[in-house]
């Protein structure tokens, strides 16, 4: 059997870490299941450096490498790929996730360390590797899902791997394999006072995709909406589209897990990082959440403070959770039944309060279900968390006000979010031209820069240039009409404000970099010209 090495990449260097690597340890787990021998080097928890990582590389005689993660880790990822074709130089490396699903033809461009990428879900695609590993077959040429490194050098990209329809059938990650030590003592967060005081939290995964189509939100092939199409040259390249297959876990599995982590692990919160659970639960039939609430009182897992009606405080017993909601789909009977099974906070992702801009997202959602939802929350007894962007391509400083105005009346304070064209988003193919723009024409240039969507990186608004927006961050976090008032008064007098431009067309079907951006969604170099 294949010995396997997994590499987790550091996360977020500027916190601490905080999450165990969800896909890394289902990858683990199905891995283990098969026989093989399986060990991972958590960069992201232990923080070491590189010299530490070579010692990794050269601590056994791996059969195989792999390395993982979103596009905000290919900084880390692109040097831990170096280094390994530097001392391990015949290994066969092999990447997945995010980062080379959304570019799989530029990423093996750009690292030519890369011998095998996976290409969307992985969950058959990694063992069928590890298979034919193991009978010393390294013909990648028929094997769905992945991009594979010809004789040539050149890559190659086969069909998509079809999606397991049945994701109960899936093992529990391996938690074991991580320094849980580490992550349990990152594990308060501010989102109330029960995320505050938890001492062992942990996350849980209980579905995949979403039904929404917002336009700065990629998924990556794990949803139906990858395909694999030929392009002009004849060479297959990643199609993604609004296309939807959505999947959940059964709620005994769910809470059957949640348990299992209770008892072996003395956990006291549990982070759902589904894409958007109430979606989930209005595409499921409506019973989903319920049932899953229901569940965990059933097996013990509600906390004291909510079975007994008292304040929380250090005494309580039991798991809280949180998780994501959305401003539309939540029901008041559901939150109830949530709460009380322990639910302690729900992000919101309530982007604007602009009617136009919230129009355009994709989200379903009005400025009324935004303001509407605040309080439905609140009066479940669950904190409700503001996700707010800023930058979106018709930002004005009349859509900003809007939004402030919104906070001011409903008491929010929150720090916005940059808008950003992460791969795989529709924006990311529309803004193309503009991307490239802003950084020398190089895209890897952008890739390496891109983080959470607290840095600001690639522009897409069509009015404010990164200096502006940077002082609308702080204007809208202070929640400050008068400098907004100021500031648009200062851009009046110099002449720089600019009447709303014609938007691009919206693209159902986008391929990355087949896609020209309008010339109107580019940043215009010289300060005050119109953009167009």
């Amino acid at each position: 059997m294949a010995k396997v090495l997994l590499i987790n990449p550091v996360v977020r260097e500027e916190d601490v870490p905080r999450h165990i690597p969800y896909g890394i340890a289902l990858l683990a787990a199905i891995a283990i299941k098969d026989g093989h021998q399986v060990q991972i080097y958590d960069a992201n928890a232990h923080r070491k450096g590189f010299d530490i990582l070579e010692q990794v590389y050269l601590a056994d005689e791996w059969d195989v490498i792999g390395i993982g993660g979103l596009t905000t880790t290919y900084g880390y990822i692109k040097r831990a790929i170096a280094l390994a074709r530097k001392v391990v130089p015949d290994i066969l490396l092999v990447a997945g996730g995010g980062f080379i699903t959304s570019m799989p033809l530029d990423i093996m461009r750009w690292n030519p360390g890369i011998s095998l990428g996976v290409i969307g879900e992985a969950f058959e695609t990694f063992p069928e590797i590890l298979d034919k590993i193991d009978r010393n077959d390294r013909d990648f040429s028929k094997t769905l899902g992945v991009v594979y490194r010809k004789a040539d050098g050149e890559s190659s990209l086969n069909k998509v791997r079809p999606l397991i329809a049945d994701i109960d059938t899936l093992p529990w990650p391996a938690w074991e394999l991580f320094p849980m030590d580490i992550y349990f003592a990152n594990s308060s967060n501010l989102f109330s006072e029960e995320g505050f005081t938890a001492t062992r939290r942990i996350d849980l995964n209980g579905s995949y995709g979403c039904n929404l189509v917002c336009r700065y939100c990629w998924h990556l092939g794990t949803t139906g909406d990858m395909t694999i199409e030929s392009d002009s040259s004849g060479s297959n390249d990643v199609v993604f589209s609004h296309g939807r297959s959505i999947r959940w876990h059964s709620p005994e599995y769910i809470v059957t897990m949640a348990k299992h982590l209770y008892d072996t692990y003395a956990i006291d919160f549990i982070s759902f990082i589904d894409e958007n659970l109430m979606t989930m639960d209005k595409w499921s039939g409506g019973t989903w959440l319920t049932e899953i609430s229901e569940g965990w009182i059933a097996a013990g897992l509600q906390p004291t403070c909510r079975r007994d009606n008292v304040p929380h405080d250090e005494t309580c017993r039991g798991v809280h959770w949180n998780g994501t909601s959305h401003a539309r789909m939540h029901r008041p009977e559901v939150l109830s039944k949530m709460y009380e099974a322990g639910c302690a906070s729900l992000v919101y992702g309530l982007e604007s309060f602009d009617a136009g801009i919230l129009k355009k997202l994709g989200k379903g959602v009005t400025r009324q279900d935004n303001i509407d939802s605040i309080g439905v929350c609140l009066s479940s007894g669950i904190r409700p968390i503001p996700n707010i962007i800023i930058g979106f391509p018709e930002e004005s400083f009349s859509t900003v006000r809007h939004t402030i105005e919104a906070m001011i009346e409903l008491g929010i304070t929150a720090k916005p979010h940059f808008a950003t064209p992460y791969p795989g988003s529709e924006w990311f193919y529309t803004y193309m031209e503009s991307i490239l723009s802003q950084y020398d024409g190089d895209l890897e240039k952008y890739i390496l820069d891109l983080g959470d969507a607290t840095k600001i990186t690639a522009v897409i608004t069509h009015r404010f240039a990164h200096m502006e927006l940077l002082g609308l961050q702080e204007i809208v976090y202070q929640k400050n009409l008068r400098a907004l008032d100021a500031s648009e008064r200062h851009w009046a007098d110099a002449g720089t404000y600019m009447q709303p431009l014609a938007m691009p067309r919206d693209s159902f079907n986008f391929r990355a970099k087949k896609l020209k951006a309008p010339v109107n969604g580019q940043l215009n170099k010289e300060r005050g010209k119109p953009r167009v």
